[in-house]
């Protein structure tokens, strides 16, 4: 029951002096869950759906980069939010800097649903600290290569296409500091792209500044990417949501193929996490097992192509190599530089101090 100033069930002085104080809001919304998601996971139906079975509200707020995603909850101390996606490798400063908290996996039944590499929780890098569980997987994808099939007749094998010569202001890039740079990592050979030593970060630097300038443009948003594509007639493109965009592009009649590069496909795995300043923790994790039930899960693949944690996605083959992110070496660092690189600067002006 939600309470007003004309409530009659409660002794009306108690009632006016929450009124008066303030409390009132609180009380009324503890039955609102505050979500923060990448678009795609919360689709307005399946709110309605979550909606009219707990009795509940839902503010859903979207965001479109891990930068991004990491501002909105670090700015208050993740106060503004119950429950957010976010991706395993970016789990571990959340869990560092006390922004969210345990799941109590036994409140998550639908756990059982799941695939049997995503039961094995401990297996995956990042979801257990100390003994404790803090994420629950719920979508991946890798990023391929998207190409026009009319521009590009041979299927790219390599990430190094994105720096061929022959598609200078062609090649549309995701717009991300971290990716960027394993990336560039990968295109030069290191065995760990996430983990750049001190003597690579001049070469990584020089890597990507040429990337920028083979790119077309930088997109964050999935219909972003596919309205660039279709209208600056993109030739390649580094698909950061993967078979998400491949969908999309087809569906808007496109004729592109998709590629996983030999080096391996940078692949995420997003998981849900509880923040730990939750003022509702029982429909967090109840919002967390609804969207493992079968009909949230397919919707991910039917509407956004990507794959579940429930069954095993159609568009993959046994051959294809996923390079799971995990932490890079230093997020701010990657950040700075890549702001730099952006703008134009050159190299000399990127590693400056």
């Amino acid at each position: 029951m939600k309470l007003t100033c004309a409530t009659p069930l409660l002794n009306w002085r108690w009632l006016h002096l929450l009124c008066l104080v303030g409390w009132l809001p609180l009380l009324a919304s503890a039955d609102t869950l505050r979500v923060l998601s990448w678009p795609g996971y919360a689709d307005a139906d399946l709110v309605k759906a979550f909606e009219a079975r707990t009795g509940s509200q839902v503010s859903i707020n979207f965001i479109d980069s891990d930068e991004a995603l990491w501002e909105r909850v670090n700015q208050n101390q993740g106060q503004d939010f119950d429950v957010l996606a976010v991706n395993t490798a970016e789990l571990q400063r959340y869990i560092q800097a006390a922004l969210v908290g345990p799941i109590d996996t036994t409140q998550v039944p639908n756990t059982a649903r799941q695939l049997p590499r995503f039961r094995q929780l401990g297996s995956i890098s990042g979801l257990v600290h100390q003994g404790r569980v803090y994420g629950v997987p719920y979508t991946y994808a890798e990023m391929g290569l998207i190409y026009d099939r009319q521009q590009i007749k041979v299927s790219p094998s390599s990430v190094t296409a994105l720096w061929d010569p022959r598609y200078r202001g062609k090649v549309l890039l995701y717009n991300s500091s971290s990716h960027n740079f394993s990336l560039a990592a990968q295109s030069l050979g290191h065995s760990n792209p996430f983990q750049l030593g001190t003597g690579q970060w001049p070469a990584a630097v020089d890597r990507l500044i040429a990337l920028r300038r083979n790119a077309l443009g930088f997109y964050t948003q999935p219909d972003e990417s596919v309205q660039l594509f279709r209208q600056k007639r993109a030739a390649l493109m580094l698909a950061n949501y993967g078979s998400q965009q491949l969908q999309l592009l087809r569906s808007a009649g496109v004729d592109v193929g998709y590629a996983i590069p030999k080096e391996g496909a940078l692949a995420w795995l997003d998981i849900w996490a509880v923040t730990r300043q939750t003022k509702n923790a029982a429909l967090a994790h109840a919002w967390i097992n609804f969207l493992l039930e079968p009909a949230p899960s397919q919707a991910l693949v039917a509407r956004q192509g990507l794959a579940n944690t429930v069954a095993e996605p159609p568009y993959l083959h046994p051959k294809d190599r996923m390079v799971w992110l995990e932490p890079v070496e230093n997020s701010l660092r990657r950040q700075q530089l890549w702001e730099r690189i952006y703008s134009g600067d050159r190299a000399a002006r990127v590693l400056a101090p």
